[in-house]
């Protein structure tokens, strides 16, 4: 089935006026972009995440642009002409909505809906860890398979930050262990922390896709609920999920950012079983010896550091 990708430029002041216009037309599936959108969240938002890609920020600079998806037969081509009346009838009348420059692409279901499962393929890790995609098949040649899809919300384990968190994992579970994942997103390290032989997992995020995302990652590695256990919650703020989640823990798990792993320090000590390790990535360089120093000031030990990319993670103990 083709498709019809729409897009009309305009100012951040004319996002609602085009926005209802297109709504007045029956098209309320819109997708927006727009700077001062972005901007602000990357400020209220600094607590969750250390780099954000320079051309992610050119890609949105002055963009005020709203994308919508019409079929591309008689229908849809009807519709398309009612846009364009309606686009000439608000360049006439308001003057602060840009140039309302109307453009379009012809695209495939698949094209949109599948096209960014092309980038990821089985990867190797460390030295006993295979990745495979769920929409692809591999021999593991003796490695432990670990089948993942992430949707579009959550990471393969393609990133550096996991990577270095998965190859302190295999190296640091050897069978029976109890693990606790903050920060899970596709619940990729508590299920390769399964796989590799822990006895049990809990993770735990703040996105409430998690419950969906994890869980169904779980069931494609034969992992059910009565090892693996997902919650939604923010553990820094919520003493409550704290005491939910408890103690005795032999492995911490947390591939998150600076801020949050800083502020974890001082909580991980109530989590972890004696001798148990806390392993941290997600850290990146120009922040690594910050959150080091804060990692000893909690009274952790840095028995190994890893680094990749520009990335660091750190493995720890009391």
């Amino acid at each position: 089935m083709n498709w019809l990708e729409l897009h009309i430029d305009t100012t951040h002041a004319g996002l609602d006026t085009v926005t209802a216009m297109l709504s007045a037309l029956d098209i309320d599936g819109v997708i927006i972009d727009d700077e001062t959108d972005f901007q602000d969240f990357l400020e209220n938002n600094h607590q969750y995440w250390d780099y954000v890609d320079e051309d992610l920020e050119k890609a949105m600079a002055g963009k005020s642009r709203i994308t919508f998806y019409l079929l591309a037969n008689d229908t849809g081509y009807g519709k398309l002409g009612e846009v364009r009346v309606a686009l000439q009838k608000l360049k006439e009348s308001r003057d602060d909505c840009g140039t309302l420059l109307l453009s379009m692409e012809n695209i495939q279901d698949a094209d949109w809906e599948t096209s960014w499962k092309k980038y990821y393929k089985p990867l190797e890790i460390g030295d006993r860890l295979l990745v495979i995609p769920q929409w692809e098949t591999a021999d593991p040649k003796g490695r432990v398979p670990l089948i993942l899809d992430p949707g579009l919300t959550f990471g393969t384990g393609s990133h550096a930050t996991t990577r270095l968190c998965l190859t302190a994992l295999e190296k640091a579970v050897q069978g029976g262990e109890r693990v606790l994942d903050l920060g899970c997103g596709s619940g990729i390290l508590s299920i390769a922390a399964l796989r590799l032989g822990a006895a049990e997992a809990t993770a735990v995020d703040i996105d409430d896709k998690c419950l969906t995302v994890a869980y169904d990652n779980a069931a494609l590695n034969g992992i059910g609920k009565d090892t693996y256990t997902v919650k939604v919650g923010n553990v820094l703020t919520d003493e409550a999920m704290r005491a939910q989640l408890g103690g005795g823990y032999q492995i911490v798990l947390a591939n998150i950012v600076a801020d949050v792993i800083i502020g974890l320090a001082p909580l991980v000590r109530s989590m972890l079983a004696p001798g148990g390790l806390f392993l941290c990535s997600g850290i990146i360089d120009t922040r690594a010896e910050e959150v080091a120093d804060k990692l000893r000031e909690a009274g952790l030990v840095i028995e190994e550091t890893r680094s990749a990319e520009g990335w660091f993670a750190y493995t720890c103990h009391f």
